[in-house]
């Protein structure tokens, strides 16, 4: 320990950032918290799943049309 300087803590400085209200923000953590309601997983789910299925559908009729169309034109051609 020094005796000619003695180690003092300097005091906490004040440091203020005034909150501004800010609209987008508020939105967002609006639609968060609707998003987290009772119910909203499985209302999520089953809208995903449907879009799943669609592309799914969608995907199926792509081949079946290319097998028809393949096959339409072995037959043509031989």
């Amino acid at each position: 320990m020094s005796v000619l300087f003695p180690k003092v803590n300097k005091p906490r400085e004040w440091d203020y950032r005034p909150i501004y209200f800010d609209e987008e923000k508020e939105a967002r953590k609006d639609k968060r918290l609707a998003r987290l309601r009772r119910g909203a997983f499985r209302e999520e789910h089953e809208k995903n799943m449907s879009t799943l299925r669609k592309k799914q559908q969608s995907r199926l009729w792509l081949w079946i049309i290319l097998l028809a169309m393949l096959i339409f034109g072995f037959y043509i051609f031989l």
